[in-house]
């Protein structure tokens, strides 16, 4: 099995492991978090089923679209021969502990001044579901899908090839920005407010950094991207998550 096609495997394993943990989330208990959000008159196992199905259609087609990108833009495979192992696995899984390591850290120093105290988890085992949902599914949407389009748009069609290494970090940056921003509804909902404005600008720059940082870190640990920045994200979230589930 060439690496192309096994690539593209792992790539749906990733994508039936994402609905599974979607359907878990549903019939899991969120804790503090389940009191504030809305509630539903349809059925758990609806919700949940509801919840795996849009999740499969969702991300796997922008998934797969960002992977074919990602393939026509000449970056590596996930299962790429001329990486090894450690660069592929050790390496990310490493950087991704100390990557969590550092963001209860964070939280613990920025909630003593960010005006609503530690950020709120779901308690264990939600909060394990819950990042390995995040590990997987928000690296296809932020970074496959977002980044491999917007390099591919503007720097393989509109600039036909010239400075693509530049346009690449400019976009990952940009997907850094918007991957933070991108937690703000979710944070709206829990508080009970209707504007981003009414957070403190400490609240705000802690949301930013500390997603800044899950965004950028996954592109200095490896030669392979893909495996990369999904084996660190996930780490990173796994080791956060699970501390701060109750």
């Amino acid at each position: 099995m060439n690496s192309k096609t096994r690539s593209t495997r792992t790539f749906f394993i990733l994508l039936a492991i994402l609905a599974l943990a979607a359907a878990l989330n549903s019939v899991l208990p969120q804790g503090e978090i389940g009191t504030l959000m809305p509630k539903s008159e349809i059925p758990i196992w609806q919700l949940a089923l509801a919840g795996a199905g849009i999740t499969a259609v969702l991300y796997g087609l922008l998934g797969f679209i960002g992977l074919i990108l990602w393939r026509n833009l000449g970056f590596p495979e996930i299962w790429a021969e001329d990486v090894t192992n450690r660069q592929r696995f050790l390496v990310p899984a490493i950087a991704g502990g100390v990557l969590g390591i550092m963001l209860i850290i964070g939280d613990l120093i920025f909630s003593q001044f960010n005006g609503i105290g530690r950020l709120m988890h779901p308690p264990f085992p939600t909060s394990l579901v819950a990042s390995i949902s995040a590990g997987i599914g928000e690296e296809m949407i932020f970074r496959l899908f977002f980044v491999s389009f917007w390099t591919w748009l503007i720097g393989k069609v509109i600039l036909r090839g010239r400075a693509l290494t530049i346009v690449y970090w400019v976009v990952s940056t940009a997907s850094a920005i918007a991957f933070g921003a991108g937690h703000l509804p979710s944070l709206m909902i829990i508080l009970g407010v209707n504007d981003p404005s009414q957070f403190s600008p400490v609240l705000l720059f802690q949301i930013f950094l500390l997603n800044g940082l899950i965004s950028i870190v996954p592109h200095t640990t490896s030669k392979n991207m893909v495996s990369s920045r999904r084996s660190v994200f996930t780490s990173g979230q796994i080791s956060s998550g699970t501390c701060f589930g109750d």
